[in-house]
């Protein structure tokens, strides 16, 4: 199994961050702005990218207050179902710090290299829309293939 990690710091306080991660109203400003479903624990939350098959279900496995978002996969890309995604908050040095995992990836095809970007561009756009107000979620994020 392989994983995906990234590391980023964030001038907010912690509570805001959390906030962006674990609400429906927080994901659709970073993420997708199509979030179907529950931010609760046990509830799923359905991602959506502009197409029926682009998507992925989330189960919401573990909210806990400014420090901890887990979701478990459970439908939408092959290579994307039963992984897990893990959002940790935690405070750093004058920033929030937010270690990002998608973890148990079967193996390490091209779509993961491609994921892994995406990611990253997603969790900039957090980033930027807690320090400056401007995030970029789909669909208006960076495109960085003709996957997009």
């Amino acid at each position: 199994m392989v994983d995906i990690r990234h590391r980023i710091g964030v001038d907010a306080p912690p509570s805001a961050v959390y906030d962006q991660l674990a609400t429906t109203e927080g994901l659709e400003q970073w993420w997708t702005q199509d979030v179907r479903g529950r931010a609760a624990t046990g509830e799923k939350l359905a991602f959506h990218f502009g197409s029926p098959e682009r998507y992925m279900v989330m189960e919401v496995v573990e909210l806990s207050p400014n420090e901890r978002v887990a979701w478990r996969c459970i439908d939408g890309p092959d290579e994307w179902v039963d992984t897990d995604v893990t959002f940790d908050v935690r405070e750093g040095d004058d920033e929030t710090l937010v270690l990002f995992t998608h973890r148990g990836w079967r193996e390490p095809v091209e779509f993961m290299h491609h994921c892994s970007t995406k990611w990253a561009s997603y969790l900039i756009g957090l980033k930027q829309g807690l320090e400056t107000g401007h995030a970029q979620p789909f669909p208006h994020d960076v495109k960085v293939s003709n996957w997009d």
